[in-house]
């Protein structure tokens, strides 16, 4: 198998514990480079992989193995290092969110079109346990037509490094947010309108957000309500589902995280009482009952991005569907400023 010669831009966590390890686990892809400004962080990078290490992306992109380059950098910077990427001819995965605002979006996309590569979002989310559970429960009619999702990340601690900054990430919504509306949006549909609350920080004395409550109206009237904050001392349930026919209720974080951490994913196991208890009125007959968990697996978003690159896939996760996604988020932070309910074009 011919592989495909990978260079990460930055290694910090999400560099090292999300993208390294999950371009390793796929035989199509070869981590060759990584560039960090971070003395610390090269010496890491080669202890981890015996791989080059460079200091900026300009270094990194005149490392020729490097065909696809990964941008695991701070939220602001994701524009400017993709789109300089793609004009020297690399193929791009953008860690989410793919960058700050609809415009930087749409000059990304454009910078692709011109340069004929590859650009995709690390949406690795949508290979979530719990939400492949959930799309499964609802294609699968237990809960008739489903008028109102709920989806929570609701914890109390403080957000660490460049993630406590306006300036580079923007909000606590372009965080989990940004999986929570790739996943609606998969979901529902066509996004219609757009209300988003904000609270200040009142803990950890950071300038991004304690608490967003994020309201998206999709095309047929399906309500998407989404909650994230590092300020609640008491969370609530990951997913509530409301159907005409049913109900879902889903507790419980994907495991795959903390395994993938301690150094082995595959071993990624939920615990029982996280699974989903769904109340369901189809065939006439109320019945309740427990439903596993679909199990996930974040390495088939590099799976795909190799079989993409190779000929062999169409791509999962497209700028185009990221694009949208930034039109909500747009649209969300205009809300929260005013108070008024925004449509999305």
């Amino acid at each position: 198998m011919n592989q495909i010669g990978v260079g990460i831009v930055g290694y910090g966590y999400a560099g090292r514990r999300f993208h390294a390890y999950l371009i390793g686990q796929e035989p199509g892809l070869r981590l060759c480079a990584v560039a960090s400004r971070d003395a610390g962080r090269r010496a890491q990078a080669e202890a981890d992989w015996g791989v080059r290490t460079h200091v900026t992306l300009d270094d990194l992109l005149r490392d020729p193995e490097a065909r696809l380059v990964v941008i695991a950098t701070p939220h602001d910077t994701h524009a400017d290092l993709a789109i300089r990427a793609m004009e020297a001819g690399r193929h791009v995965v953008v860690d989410k969110i793919m960058c700050m605002s609809a415009n930087e979006a749409e000059r990304m996309i454009a910078a692709r079109d011109r340069r004929g590569v590859l650009l995709s979002v690390f949406h690795n989310r949508r290979w979530d346990g719990d939400f492949l559970t959930v799309r499964k429960v609802v294609e699968e009619g237990l809960l008739g037509e489903v008028y109102r999702y709920e989806c929570a990340i609701l914890r109390h601690r403080a957000p660490r490094g460049w993630r406590a900054e306006a300036s580079h990430a923007g909000s606590i919504l372009f965080d989990w947010g940004a999986h929570f509306i790739d996943q609606a949006l998969l979901l529902c549909g066509r996004p219609e309108s757009v209300l988003c609350d904000a609270v200040p920080d009142r803990v950890w004395g950071t300038n991004v957000e304690g608490y967003v409550r994020c309201r998206i109206r999709f095309s047929g009237g399906v309500l998407y309500e989404a909650e994230v904050g590092h300020v609640a001392q008491i969370g609530k349930p990951r997913w509530y589902a409301l159907g005409d026919r049913g109900a879902l209720i889903k507790e419980g974080l994907d495991p795959q995280e903390a395994a993938m951490v301690a150094g082995d994913i595959a071993a990624a196991v939920e615990a029982p009482e996280h699974r989903a208890r769904v109340v369901t009125a189809v065939g006439g007959l109320r019945a309740e009952m427990r439903v596993e968990t679909l199990r996930g697996d974040w390495r088939a978003y590099y799976r795909n991005v190799a079989e993409a690159l190779s000929g062999g896939a169409d791509l999962a996760v497209k700028p185009e569907q990221a694009l949208v996604a930034m039109r909500v988020m747009d649209g969300a932070m205009r809300s929260a400023r005013t108070g008024e309910v925004v449509k999305i074009q």
